[in-house]
C-alpha cells in the first residue's frame, strides 16, 4: 500500500534474532489454525536470543513511534511448516507512518505457512525506534471458527466459488436499495428520452466478488461502525506489496492476514482497502461498511475521501498482472466512479488532506483512476502495475466495443428493413465482457421499451401495427453508450386475395388432359414474400403473376390450393376445385346441314361437319367455365358464337396446317349456372366448311 521506500543495502548485520519451535514431524505440516492470530518477536534482543513461535503466515516489523522509522533494512528468513526449509533472505519494505496508525510499521510480507523465523537490520547507523518487533500473523487463528468458510478454495472448484461470491452481473445489489441511492445518478439512467411506464431497469450490477464472510473476515476485531465519504470521484490503484509468493488458494488467507496486520499492528479499525483482486482476478470486499456505498477507506494517505481503492495482492515492481487482472480492477473502478457518473478515463481535481508529497490544502489534478505514488512519495503500485493503468483507464472508460446486431428473432429482412408480426426478439453481441456491462436498452421510435441485463444479449420486444425505429443501446458500467438502429415494420395481417383462385378454360389441344388456366389475384399493402401452391404439387408461383396454365384430366376433379405469404410471414390460403366435362358434337341441338366426319384425329375419332350458312349446334350445361373445340386447317370457314342467346362474336378457323381438337373459344363466369351455347355457320366465301368436334365445360 505505501512505498516510499529505504532502499539502503545491508551493509553489515547489527543484531540476529532467531525464533522457532520444534515440531515433532508427524505434526510438521498440521494447520497453523490453533496458534493465535498475532504474535511479536522483539528485535531489541541480543544477536544470539532464541525464541520459542508457533506458527505464523505473514510478517511485519512496527515499532512504537509511528512517526519514526527505522534506519537500516529490517531482512527475514523463514522456515517453512511443511517442509522445514528455510527461505531465501527478503526484505520489509516501508514508506514511514500511515494516517491513523498507532505504530510504526513496515508492509506485510507473505511467507507462507511457517513455524520459525531469522531476522537481520542491515545498514543504518541510528538509533533503533523503540519497542522495535516483528508481527507474526497467523491468519487460519480466526478462520478456524468459521469451518469450510473460512478459506477461498482453488479456482478450479467453481461449485464453491460460486456459493461464496457476490452475484453475477445483474444480481441484487447486497447493500440493498439505500445503498443504490446513496451511489448518485446512474450516469447510465434515462436522459431526455421518453420510458414506456412497464418497463423496469435491471439493477445496476455489482462486480462479482468474495464479500467478507467469503474470505472470512474476522469481524470481532473491527472497531466501530463503518465511516463514509461523499460522491466516489476518485479510484486509487495500489499494490499490497505482500510478495508474489503464494496461490490463489491462499488469497483469503493473506486477505486475513492483512486484515488482522493492519488492526491489530497498525491499529486502523479494519482492513485499508476498499477492495483486492489476487492474481488469478478475484476481487474481493476489503473493508467493511458496503461494496454499493462510499466507504471511507484507509488507502491513500491525503486522499481517502471521496476516493475509493483496490490492491492487487502481491509485488508488481518488475513485472505486471495479467490481462484478467487488469479487467478486474477496471471493472470495479468502472463500477464505482461510473454509479456517480464521473468519466473513468477523465481527470479530476482533488484537494489534499496532507501527504507526503502534497501538503494539506493543495489542489491536484489526477486521472481519476490514478496510482498510489500519484498521490504520495511512494513506489507503490510498483513501476511494472503503474504503466499498465493507462490500459486500466480504457477497460474501465471505454464505450461497449464492438456491439452489433446479430440478428432478429421473430422477424424477417427484407430491403434493408425487418418485418415482423409484432413481436421482435432482437440478438446483439459486443466484444466487452458482461461484467463491464450496465444494462442493455430498447427503444422503439426513441420511447424506451425494454431493459436487459449486462448478461444478456436477446430481449422479446412488442411492437404496434406500422414502420417503426427500433434502437439498442449498450450502457458501460462507466456511463458511456454504444448504441445500433434498424426499421422494423410490424404487420399481423394477412395478404387479401382480391380475386380468389379459379381455374378456367384456356385455348389448346383438347384429349387425355384439358387446358385450363389458374387465375387469381392476391396483395398485401407491405409486400408479398412468396405465393404458391400446395396442391396438386408444391409450386413457386412467384409474386408479380397472376395466372398460370395447367392441363387436367377430364371426368377427374382438380384441386388446386394455394398460399400466399407476405414479409411478415403471414400466410392466406385458398383453394378452387373442378370438374371437367367433355360434350360431344352428337350431343348438340342442331339446325340446318351437317354430316358426320370420321377421323382418328377426331375427338372419338368423329366429328360433325356444316358448310351451309346458319346451320347451327347448341348445347346446354350447367357450370363456370366453357370452350368450344374445333378442327382447324387451311380452308376451314368462320362461325358464330352465341351464348344465353346474346352473339359472342365470330371465330375464324383457319390456320396454316391441320390442327385438330383445337378449344379455341372459351368462356368463364363468377359463378356455375346454367348456360346455352350455340354455334352458327357464316358460311365463309371461298371456304364455307367447319368441323366441330364438341364442347367442353368445368363444374
Amino acid at each position: 500500500m505505501h512505498r516510499n521506500r529505504t532502499k539502503t543495502r545491508a551493509a553489515s548485520a547489527l543484531l540476529t534474532i532467531t525464533a522457532g519451535l520444534t515440531i515433532p514431524q508427524s505434526h510438521a505440516s498440521a494447520a497453523p489454525a490453533a496458534a493465535p492470530e498475532l504474535q511479536t518477536v522483539s528485535l531489541h534482543a541480543p544477536a544470539t536470543s532464541r525464541t520459542r513461535t508457533q506458527p505464523f503466515s505473514l510478517i511485519g516489523a512496527t515499532w512504537a513511534d509511528p512517526s519514526a522509522t527505522v534506519g537500516g533494512t529490517v531482512r527475514i528468513r523463514t522456515r517453512a511448516l511443511d517442509t522445514g526449509r528455510w527461505s531465501a533472505w527478503q526484505s520489509l519494505e516501508a514508506d514511514g507512518n500511515t494516517p491513523g496508525a498507532r505504530r510504526g510499521s513496515t508492509d506485510p510480507l507473505w511467507v507462507g505457512p511457517s513455524n520459525g523465523i531469522e531476522a537481520q537490520i542491515a545498514g543504518g547507523d541510528a538509533p533503533l525506534p523503540a519497542d522495535l518487533r516483528l508481527d507474526l500473523v497467523n491468519p487460519d487463528a480466526h478462520a478456524a471458527a468459521l469451518s469450510q468458510r473460512s478459506s477461498l478454495p482453488d479456482k478450479s472448484d467453481k461449485s464453491v466459488i460460486r456459493g461464496r461470491v457476490g452475484p453475477t452481473d445483474g444480481g441484487a445489489d447486497p447493500a440493498g436499495p439505500a445503498a443504490r441511492s446513496a451511489q448518485g445518478a446512474s450516469a447510465g439512467r434515462l436522459r431526455g428520452v421518453a420510458r414506456a411506464a412497464a418497463v423496469t431497469l435491471p439493477p445496476r450490477p455489482v462486480p462479482r466478488m468474495v464479500y467478507r464472510a467469503g474470505w472470512g473476515a474476522n469481524e470481532a476485531i473491527v472497531k466501530g461502525e463503518p465511516e463514509y465519504t461523499g460522491v466516489i470521484q476518485e479510484f486509487f490503484v495500489h499494490h499490497t506489496a505482500t510478495g508474489n509468493g503464494y496461490s490463489c488458494s491462499q488469497s483469503a488467507a493473506v486477505i486475513r492476514g492483512i486484515q488482522a496486520y493492519h488492526v491489530r499492528s497498525r491499529g486502523w479499525d479494519d482492513i485499508g482497502y476498499n477492495f483486492l483482486v489476487d492474481r488469478c482476478g478475484t476481487i474481493f470486499e476489503g473493508r467493511r461498511g458496503g461494496v454499493a456505498l462510499p466507504v471511507l477507506g484507509a488507502h491513500t494517505m491525503g486522499f481517502n475521501t471521496d476516493a475509493s481503492a483496490i490492491a492487487v495482492i502481491g509485488t508488481y515492481g518488475g513485472s505486471g498482472v495479467s490481462a484478467t487482472v487488469r479487467r478486474a480492477i477496471g471493472t470495479v473502478a468502472a463500477y464505482k466512479l461510473g454509479a456517480a457518473g464521473n468519466p473513468p478515463a477523465g481527470r479530476v481535481v482533488l484537494t489534499s488532506g496532507g501527504s507526503n508529497r502534497y501538503p494539506q490544502g493543495a489542489k491536484v489534478e489526477m486521472w481519476r483512476i490514478s496510482g498510489h505514488r500519484d498521490a504520495g512519495r511512494t513506489d507503490c503500485p510498483g513501476d511494472a502495475l503503474y504503466g499498465q493503468l493507462p490500459a486500466i483507464r480504457a477497460i474501465a472508460g471505454g464505450a461497449p466495443a464492438g456491439f452489433r446486431l446479430l440478428s432478429m428473432g421473430a422477424a424477417w429482412p427484407y430491403g434493408g428493413m425487418w418485418f415482423t408480426k409484432g413481436t421482435i426478439r432482437p440478438r446483439w453481441d459486443t466484444r466487452t465482457a458482461s461484467a463491464l456491462i450496465n444494462r442493455f436498452e430498447v427503444y422503439v421510435d426513441g420511447v424506451l421499451a425494454a431493459a436487459a441485463p449486462g448478461t444478456h444479449r436477446t430481449f422479446s420486444v412488442t411492437v404496434g401495427p406500422g414502420k417503426h425505429l427500433v434502437s439498442i443501446r449498450a450502457l458501460h458500467l462507466s456511463g458511456r453508450v454504444a448504441g445500433i438502429s434498424t426499421t422494423v415494420v410490424s404487420d399481423a395481417v394477412a395478404p387479401v386475395y382480391d380475386k380468389e383462385p379459379d381455374l378456367v378454360l384456356r385455348p389448346g389441344t383438347v384429349g387425355a388432359t384439358v387446358p385450363v388456366r389458374l387465375d387469381w389475384k392476391v396483395t398485401d399493402p407491405n409486400g408479398l414474400i412468396y405465393v404458391g401452391l400446395t396442391r396438386p404439387a408444391r409450386t413457386n408461383l412467384f409474386t408479380t403473376t397472376t395466372s398460370r396454365a395447367f392441363a387436367i384430366r377430364p371426368g377427374a376433379p382438380a384441386t388446386y390450393a394455394m398460399i400466399a405469404g407476405d414479409r411478415a410471414r403471414n400466410t392466406v390460403s385458398a383453394s378452387v376445385t373442378r370438374t371437367p366435362v367433355v360434350l360431344a358434337e352428337a350431343a348438340s341441338q342442331r339446325t340446318g346441314t351437317w354430316r358426320l366426319l370420321n377421323n382418328r384425329a377426331y375427338l372419338g375419332g368423329a366429328a360433325l361437319g356444316a358448310a351451309t350458312a346458319g346451320s347451327s349446334a347448341s348445347w346446354t350445361l350447367s357450370g363456370s367455365s366453357v370452350a368450344l373445340i374445333f378442327s382447324r386447317g387451311p380452308n376451314a370457314g368462320r362461325v358464330r358464337i352465341f351464348v344465353d342467346g346474346q352473339a359472342q362474336g365470330t371465330v375464324d378457323l383457319k390456320s396454316t396446317g391441320p390442327l385438330n381438337r383445337q378449344a379455341v373459344w372459351s368462356r368463364w363466369w363468377n359463378d356455375s349456372g346454367e348456360h346455352t351455347v350455340r354455334v352458327e355457320v357464316e358460311g365463309t366465301p371461298g371456304r364455307p366448311g367447319v368441323a366441330i368436334d364438341g364442347l367442353v365445360y368445368l363444374k
